[in-house]
């Protein structure tokens, strides 16, 4: 008996089931139909149509960050200690643009390995799919026709870099991430500052939207660190590059890799070489490491060596980010510091 003392008919119940798989179908239609395509076409990926979900996820997952920080509504917790002791904080603008970005990629290419800093617990999942539309820019300076192997690309996002700075409301250094690598080489990379609604983005071997800055000093560089641990990266740096090398301070691993780049505006700091001297993320710099080779630059350890985008997440051998100068001078510069110390 149903309550109430209502009798439901054979027929109401299926046409009330019927009812529930409709509204089912209409909110899943698009992730369904992308995964039963995924099985149907070759498992391949069009690198320009990478590109152009990489900047929407981008922009999503910023929209995310910059509404719950003006909202104020951080809902800050602590993920625990990094490599250097300090706390790795986590907020609601992490975990929501986590969702957008990881999402609306998975949705669009079920098959294809992201990996983001946050992970999803929610049971309600975003059903958002890309609509496959290739903006104007986008059409214009990347031709269409290069397909690389699915099992060949790993994706790296960071939905929210520089969490400590979007906490503290220093939200010039914030940026939401998106990295393509193709057999452990970057080859995508897109940068998004929420908070100004810049983008920068590069393809290796095509070019990027974004051009490279001209002057580099190299009697008196200036080299930008991370803000968390500047005194030790100063002492390491004067010993290497001389006293006279300008040290900037500064937040997030995609703001310092614009600071090498065409000033995103005069008031951001500008830069001619990144050096980090401590364990990184690899979705800290994937994206950054992209841009960089598109326009010619470099990214690599302290050594010298290329990094790998596959596998482990963890980049432990430091960082060496340069353009327009002689990248394999500074490793040597480095590497004879360490000597002289007994590294």
């Amino acid at each position: 008996m149903a309550p109430m003392g209502i009798r439901l008919s054979p027929l109401g119940v299926v046409v009330f089931c019927l009812l529930g798989l409709g509204v089912i179908y209409h909110l899943y239609a698009g992730v369904i139909s992308n995964r039963i395509a995924a099985f149907k076409q070759g498992k391949t990926v069009n690198l320009r149509e990478l590109l152009a979900l990489s900047v929407e996820a981008a922009v999503q997952g910023g929209r995310e960050v910059k509404r719950i920080r003006e909202d104020n509504a951080l809902d800050e917790k602590t993920k625990g200690k990094t490599k250097e002791g300090a706390n790795e904080k986590l907020t609601l603008g992490d975990l929501n643009s986590h969702r957008k970005m990881f999402h609306l990629i998975k949705n669009t290419f079920p098959y294809l390995q992201v990996n983001s800093e946050e992970h999803d617990t929610a049971q309600d999942q975003e059903t958002s799919v890309w609509n496959h539309v290739v903006p104007a820019e986008i059409l214009q300076k990347v031709s269409g026709g290069t397909e690389v192997p699915a099992e060949s690309v790993t994706v790296w996002i960071d939905p929210l870099d520089a969490t400590q700075e979007y906490t503290e409301n220093l939200r010039q250094y914030v940026t939401t991430m998106v990295c393509v690598a193709v057999n452990g080489e970057p080859v995508i990379g897109v940068i998004h500052k929420p908070f100004t609604g810049y983008t920068a983005w590069g393809v290796v071997g095509v070019g990027a939207n974004v051009g490279a800055r001209e002057a580099y000093n190299e009697k008196a560089p200036k080299v930008i660190v991370s803000r968390s641990h500047a005194g030790k990266v100063k002492e390491f740096i004067g010993a290497a590059l001389g006293n006279d090398t300008v040290i900037i301070p500064a937040g997030g691993a995609g703001y310092k890799v614009l600071a090498l780049l065409d000033p995103v505006d005069e008031k951001y700091d500008k830069a001619d070489i990144y050096i980090h001297i401590t364990f990184i993320k690899k979705w800290d710099i994937c994206a950054g490491n992209a841009i960089l080779k598109a326009l010619g630059g470099q990214m690599t350890t302290l050594k010298g060596e290329e990094i790998d985008y596959r596998g482990s997440e963890a980049n432990n051998g430091g960082l060496l980010a340069s353009i327009n100068a002689d990248h394999k001078s500074l490793v040597e510069k480095l590497l004879s510091r360490d000597t002289e110390k007994g590294r």
